[in-house]
């Protein structure tokens, strides 16, 4: 008999390591323990564990339906913590600890108006990933999610998109070696705005896939390389 409820085989472990990994960065983002750019290493991580989890999950033939339909919905639940909460909190992060293009939180105890544009911002990022994640899954449901070859295909910009996004955009911080999180904040809502386009983009293939992934430990790389030599100069 069991005694905890849920699945624990090794299809699920990338799923849930790819959540334990955004909250450490939501925790290192916005708490004196870290810095904002640390967030950006865990967001590339749950970006590598979603890349390889339905690999995974498929290596086991003998999935049962209801643990199919499990796997889909802690895929998808990690995936709004990973890609929608944690990128948004690392904005957050950012705006506390260094952000310089936007006033004061509060100007004579009133909100300014800036500030106000930020949050909404963020709010609007989570809230396009969710709808984003929610009309994927009807999608699956449905079978409704393949081109007219029978390949699958996305509806809007996938989520795990951002964790290639994100990162790039903190990458002109360290380049440049001026303040220019404002893209960071200026880009949330647009890439909020590709998760709920109409357009269709197909399902990456292997060589598409191997690029992906090329181009997310270059920007692990860079960001490790510039964050010691950042940490160097004190």
């Amino acid at each position: 008999m069991k005694i905890l409820i849920g699945f624990y085989d090794y299809t699920m472990l990338l799923t849930y390591l790819s959540l334990l990994s955004a909250v450490t960065g939501i925790i290192l983002s916005t708490s004196g323990m870290g810095h904002p750019y640390l967030g950006c290493f865990f967001l590339l991580l749950c970006g590598l564990c979603d890349t390889f989890d339905g690999i995974v999950a498929r290596s086991k033939p003998d999935r049962t339906e209801t643990q199919k339909a499990f796997g889909m919905q802690i895929d998808s639940l990690s995936d709004l913590v990973a890609f929608g909460v944690l990128p948004g909190t690392i904005a957050v992060g950012l705006y506390t600890s260094g952000g310089r293009h936007f006033a004061p939180l509060t100007t004579e105890g009133r909100f300014s108006y800036p500030v106000v544009l930020f949050v909404a911002g963020v709010l609007f990022y989570i809230l396009a990933a969710m709808i984003r994640l929610a009309y994927f899954n009807v999608l699956e449901l449905e079978n409704r999610g393949r081109d007219e070859n029978g390949r699958k295909q996305y509806t809007g910009l996938p989520v795990t998109a951002a964790a290639l996004i994100f990162p790039f955009l903190l990458l002109f911080n360290f380049v440049t070696l001026r303040d220019f999180s404002i893209l960071y904040f200026l880009g949330m809502p647009v890439v909020g705005l590709l998760f709920l386009g109409r357009f269709h983009i197909r399902k990456p293939d292997r060589r598409t896939l191997i690029l992906l992934l090329a181009a997310g430990a270059i920007e692990f790389v860079l960001l490790l390389v510039l964050w010691l030599q950042m940490l160097r100069r004190g």
